[in-house]
């Protein structure tokens, strides 16, 4: 027999599908929302969109105590969420257990860039100190998505505990109704909103010179222009990976043009350090290339790590994540599924 969905169910699906239509707040299939219900838990499906909620079923019954007591007791399978589903044939999300442990019935998880250019950041802890006051707050430092990341925000989570900052992630906040969700990530993301830096405009001419009918220029007002545009946040880009979904849908770190390289180079540098072919290339001082070919995620991930970068304050160092967190998000059969969905 079909589990009746909670009464709210239609209420989180407009408001999820209103926030993953915004790019600042949600890119690809990133980005999560859940409501309880008794002993079942509806959240949204591994590689679905939030901007789909209401065109598309994506939400996903979960037996709630079933992972709750998986997590409790550091079993295996917390980290399978498929075997958690009460019905249907998607898979739960990924970050299935990171919301069971909370209390609230709605949970809402987002990467919304101006969370991101604080929380990639050494000093975050601080700078969250400095604009959170007044709201009841963990910070939590980077760990791969599922259990064990669920383990460490249910350490971190007070008896009153509503916004979670994930460091190299993103932000959660919950509540009690799909209202009070949708108020309380209004007031986070406000009163994490950073300035942005004045956006230059990119060398068409140059960029021209480089591309390749495999790797074209993106449009003149894409943000990922900006990161090349900017010597230290070229330096940021060069550096590494930024979050997780940047190593999923855009491949490990970023591939920046080296003086009097051309992208064929380019392309053979970066398959002879071992690495997957790049998706987005970055011309220092000209702008940014895609590959024809780019998803629509990947398009997503170069726009968001433009946007990021472009609130990162000037002189502000970043944290990156490791080689061993990058192998462990590629390696990770819950991302290939989410890949493979998203291949179109």
């Amino acid at each position: 027999m079909m589990l009746n969905p909670p009464p709210d169910l239609q209420a989180l699906r407009e408001f999820s599908a209103a926030i993953g239509a915004d790019p600042l707040i949600i890119q690809a299939a990133g980005g999560n929302t859940s409501v309880k219900q008794g002993a079942a838990m509806w959240i949204k499906a591994s590689g679905t969109l939030l901007a789909e909620a209401q065109a598309k079923d994506i939400f996903v019954p979960v037996d709630l105590p079933g992972i709750q007591t998986a997590i409790a007791e550091h079993h295996p399978h917390a980290d399978q969420p498929a075997e958690f589903a009460l019905e249907g044939s998607l898979r739960p999300s990924i970050e299935t257990p990171l919301h069971a442990v909370f209390s609230q019935r709605i949970v809402v998880h987002v990467h919304c860039v101006n969370t991101l250019a604080i929380v990639i950041r050494p000093d975050a802890q601080a700078v969250l100190a400095d604009r959170l006051h007044g709201f009841d707050w963990a910070f939590v430092p980077y760990v791969k998505p599922g259990a064990q990341l669920a383990t460490l925000v249910a350490k971190a989570l007070g008896p009153k505990t509503d916004v979670i900052l994930l460091g190299n992630h993103g932000l959660i906040v919950a509540a009690e109704t799909v209202q009070a969700a949708q108020a309380l990530l209004t007031r986070t993301i406000s009163a994490l909103k950073a300035p942005t830096r004045a956006p230059r405009a990119p060398d068409l001419a140059a960029l021209a010179g480089y591309a390749t009918p495999d790797f074209p220029p993106l449009p003149g007002d894409h943000p990922a222009h900006q990161v090349a545009l900017f010597d230290d946040l070229t330096a940021v880009a060069g550096a590494g990976s930024l979050n997780p979904d940047h190593v999923i849908f855009l491949g490990i770190g970023n591939t920046l043009l080296a003086p009097g390289e051309t992208v064929s180079e380019a392309v053979a540098r970066r398959a002879a350090s071992g690495l997957t072919p790049p998706l987005l290339l970055l011309v220092p001082k000209a702008g940014a290339l895609m590959r024809a070919d780019a998803t629509a995620s990947a398009l997503a991930l170069a726009r968001c790590l433009g946007d990021v970068l472009l609130r990162l304050p000037v002189g502000v160092a970043v944290q990156t994540l490791t080689a061993e967190q990058n192998g462990d998000l590629l390696n990770w059969d819950a991302e290939k599924y989410r890949q493979a969905l998203n291949a179109g």
